[in-house]
Formats: C-alpha cells, sequence, structure tokens
C-alpha cells in the first residue's frame, strides 16, 4: 500500500497586500478614530455602521476601476446572488439612505469608520485593506454643505495631529472637468454615455498628475504609457488639440484664486454645465474664506479631479505637504489623505430621484503613517507595570499588587512566564517597554517594603551614565508596601 504523501505545513504569511497590526498601532488607530469623530459630533453628524458586505448589484459600477468592474472587489456567489466585501463607505451609505429614508431626518448627517477591501494591484504603503473615516450629508443640494466639508477636513485634520501648516485642501469641481470634455468633444450634454471610456481615462490620467508629471499624463491621453516596470496603460487615443486642452485644464492655477477662475471661465466659454461649475466653485472659496479658513487651508487646484465615477460637483482632496523620505531615501512631500466631493447621482440608482449628497473620506492608515514619519507619536509605547515573581508561592500576593494598580487606573501585568531565570523576566518587560518592574520576596514580605526598578531610567543610565550619576540616580528603589501606588505615580510622571 503506498504511503499517503504528507501535507506541506502551511506558510505563515500574510496573505500579499494585506498586513497585521500589533498593540500600540490598535490604540493609536482608536485613539485617532476618537479624536476625529469628536470633529464630526462637534458639527452635527450622527454615528452609522453599516454592514461591510453589500450585493454587486448595489455597489453597481461606481468602483475603483472602471476597466475591471468586477475584479476592483472581493466578491463571492451565494444563493445566485453576488455578494462584495465593501469598497468605501459611501456605496453603502447610498443603499442604506435609500433603504431607510423614511425613518431618517433630511438632510441625513452621518459619519462612519472601518475597513474596506479593494482588490487592485498592491503596492509600497498601498494596502487592499484599510481604514476610511466618512462624512456625509445626504439630501442638501446647498453649496453650504460643502463648504461645511472644507472646514470640516481642516478641523478634523489638526484634531488628528497634523499641524496647521502641514496640511493644504485643495478644492475643484466636476462641472468644470465636464465643461474642458465637451469643448474637448468627449461629452455630449445629452448623451452621457459618449465616449464615455475615453472619458474614464481621461479621468484616471489626471488623478495621477502629481505622481506621474504632465508628459506621462500626456501619454496616458495619447496612445499609452510603459512605466519603469514595463507594464503597459492603454491610453486615451485623443487628438494632440484634445490633449492640448485638457493639459490646459490641469495646468490652469494661477497666482492667485481670482486668476485661477479667470483661467478656468476661459477654458469652459461655451458650456454651460462648466460656467455653472465655475461660479460654484468661486462661491465655495468666499464661502470658506468668510469663515477664516483662507488659502493657507483651503485653495483651488483645477488638478483636482478624484478617481471615483461618482461625482458630480465639487470634489477635494487633502495633502500634507511636509517632506518625508521615500524608500530610496529621497525626499518627497507625503501627498494625499482624504478626499471626497459631490455625488447627486449615486442614491438615484436605488430611488429613480435625484438625491443630492456631498461627503468627505480620510484614510486612517495614511493619518498613521505620516504622524510617524514626521515623529509626531512616540516611537516606543509605555507597556503595562510588569510584576515578578520571586516565589511561586506568593502568587497570590503579586495577583493583589497587579489589582491594586489596576485599580488605579495603572496597567499592571504579572509575570505569566518560567519565573526560574530572573533575568528573562526582565528580558521580558523591556520587551513589553515595561516602564518598572515590581519586587517582592518573602524578605520584602518581612520588612513591609517593595522593590521598584525604573526600566526606562535604567535604559538610560546604562547608556553612558558616570558613577556619581549613577548613584545620584538609582534605577532600583525599595518602597513602602503601603505606599505602593503614590511610588509608581511618581516614577511614571518623571519618565513622561
Amino acid at each position: 500500500m503506498a504511503k499517503l504523501k504528507k501535507q506541506p505545513r502551511p506558510k505563515a504569511e500574510t496573505p500579499k497586500g494585506f498586513r497585521d497590526y500589533f498593540g500600540y498601532e490598535l490604540i493609536q488607530r482608536q485613539r485617532l478614530l476618537n479624536d476625529i469623530s469628536e470633529v464630526y459630533q462637534l458639527y452635527g453628524f450622527s454615528a452609522l455602521e453599516s454592514s461591510a458586505v453589500e450585493t454587486v448589484e448595489a455597489l453597481g459600477k461606481f468602483l475603483p476601476d472602471i476597466d475591471r468592474p468586477n475584479e476592483g472587489v472581493f466578491a463571492w456567489e451565494e444563493d445566485d446572488t453576488w455578494l462584495a466585501l465593501r469598497y468605501d463607505l459611501t456605496a453603502p451609505l447610498a443603499r442604506v439612505y435609500a433603504q431607510f429614508r423614511n425613518d431618517l431626518p433630511n438632510p441625513y448627517r452621518r459619519y462612519s469608520m472601518g475597513p474596506v477591501w479593494r482588490n487592485e494591484k498592491p503596492g509600497l504603503g498601498r494596502y487592499r485593506q484599510f481604514y476610511q473615516c466618512d462624512a456625509d450629508t445626504v439630501g442638501s443640494s446647498n453649496l453650504a454643505a460643502d463648504v461645511e466639508i472644507c472646514t470640516l477636513l481642516c478641523d478634523a485634520l489638526e484634531a488628528a495631529g497634523i499641524n496647521r501648516g502641514d496640511y493644504i485642501v485643495k478644492v475643484n469641481n466636476r462641472k468644470i472637468l465636464n465643461g474642458v470634455m465637451e469643448v474637448a468633444g468627449l461629452l455630449k450634454p445629452n448623451d452621457v454615455d459618449y465616449k464615455i471610456h475615453e472619458r474614464g481615462i481621461v479621468l484616471r490620467a489626471i488623478d495621477k498628475l502629481d505622481r506621474l508629471g504632465v508628459r506621462n499624463i500626456s501619454e496616458l491621453l495619447g496612445n499609452g504609457r510603459k512605466d519603469d516596470s514595463g507594464d503597459f496603460t492603454k491610453g486615451a487615443n485623443l487628438s494632440e488639440e484634445q490633449i492640448k486642452i485638457i493639459l490646459s485644464f490641469v495646468q490652469s492655477k494661477g497666482s492667485t484664486g481670482a486668476k485661477t477662475i479667470g483661467n478656468l471661465t476661459d477654458l469652459v466659454k461655451g458650456s454651460a454645465v462648466g460656467l455653472v461649475g465655475v461660479n460654484e466653485l468661486e462661491t465655495i472659496l468666499e464661502l470658506n474664506e468668510s469663515q477664516g479658513y483662507m488659502s493657507d487651508r483651503v485653495y483651488l487646484d483645477p488638478s483636482v479631479v478624484r478617481g471615483l465615477g461618482y461625482y458630480t460637483g465639487p470634489v477635494y482632496e487633502a495633502e500634507l505637504t511636509f517632506q518625508v523620505l521615500d524608500e530610496n531615501g529621497s525626499k518627497r512631500s507625503f501627498g494625499s489623505v482624504a478626499g471626497g466631493g459631490r455625488y447627486d447621482d449615486l442614491i438615484k440608482r436605488f430611488t429613480g430621484q435625484e438625491v443630492p449628497a456631498t461627503g468627505i473620506s480620510i484614510g486612517v492608515d495614511r493619518i498613521m503613517a505620516a504622524l510617524a514619519a514626521n515623529d509626531d507619536q512616540p516611537t516606543s509605547p509605555i507597556g503595562p507595570v510588569v510584576v515578578t515573581v520571586m516565589d511561586k508561592s506568593m502568587l497570590a500576593s503579586y495577583q493583589n499588587i497587579a489589582s491594586e494598580l489596576r485599580s488605579a487606573g495603572i496597567p499592571a501585568e504579572v509575570y505569566m512566564g518560567n519565573p526560574k531565570n530572573f533575568g528573562n523576566q526582565l528580558k521580558y518587560a523591556d520587551k513589553r517597554n515595561s516602564p518598572i518592574a515590581i519586587i517582592e520576596g518573602s524578605e520584602e514580605v518581612g520588612k513591609g517594603v517593595i522593590q521598584l526598578k525604573d526600566l526606562l531610567l535604567g535604559s538610560e543610565i546604562a547608556k553612558g551614565a558616570t558613577l556619581e550619576q549613577w548613584k545620584s540616580q538609582p534605577a532600583q528603589t525599595e518602597v513602602l508596601r503601603d505606599n505602593l501606588v503614590a511610588e509608581v505615580r511618581k516614577i511614571l510622571n518623571r519618565d513622561r
């Protein structure tokens, strides 16, 4: 009888495009979400947690890449229905509003936070699962709602720890782009499907302007572009005159907002929708400035178009302006961390009637990476106080010590490994980045004292202290057992 072939062990590795989060990263993310949600609540937005799974029909055609409508999401078939993990938090909002609109206030102002999934090519800092933090107003066509999104975004970024001057919120209007498309012969006012494929390529090309530059964008508008890896991206096959019009649009930013408005007005002459877009954009900037959100925080940028196909009016993108080092050690701006816009047609798919809506989405993972790159967050988070085990028969005493510290709001744990080697206990405390190791043996119990080993101070002293410094700042002290909490607090306050 032939031997059964031994099954290989599964590889312990994270799937491509995904990552694992540990300890302080999760704590940091929750703090970040709390800070942002406080701003959302101050603006009067209510929380919503929608299903992570939607029907593909509900998600519709508004996927990250309209060339691959069935590949942009993680989908599967169940009972003759195709289901998919949500790719953003806006498409689920459209379904929720259409489903519960009779029970919701109008306008409906909601914020939502959670993971989304995109089945697209992963890359450096680009994952298939990531966290978003959204705020949307559904049911209002008033431009004041768009203005509020801009101010909300500024306030949320600052609450998240991004300093004023380190970010800019760029604003544009998709109606202006539609006007440019009309002028370029790529859109007819009464035929939304006219040259829709070419417009999709143009849209994605413009969205890559900051990363690829004008020359490469010009290739994408023409016959296509081959990147450094050899991959070829098909172009829109526009004529030279059409390419000139599109490039004039993305390069129409003037030295002032007024000059940019003038350039855009000239570009869209002859297009009614384009002129409406210019007027809306001018109003948004004026209303922002009236609230004190000047061009150092919110400014007009014609190159902002946003990638998703459902935007119909004003669009916004938040970019961090400080410099970071890339994988090659070269300095570059950190880039975009948030985006959004007006999407007046998305809910119409469910209701048959146009429902105005506008909103913003903040990339939580991007913000966390930005804070780390800008050294605004501690790189070595403080762990719990570790109660070492000197005598197994005294386990109850050690647990009482930990319980007493926890009751005082101080994170603490009893060492649960093999206590035979005390050095291993201290190594464990180091790995946990514990600020203090508590030592108690029968001798300490008899004297009514306890030993506190200041691990953070000890680490600093060991880096190069003289004998006199070592003696003047002992890293281990003996304190009265009754004063445990007060003495631990004293050390923690000093180390902070």
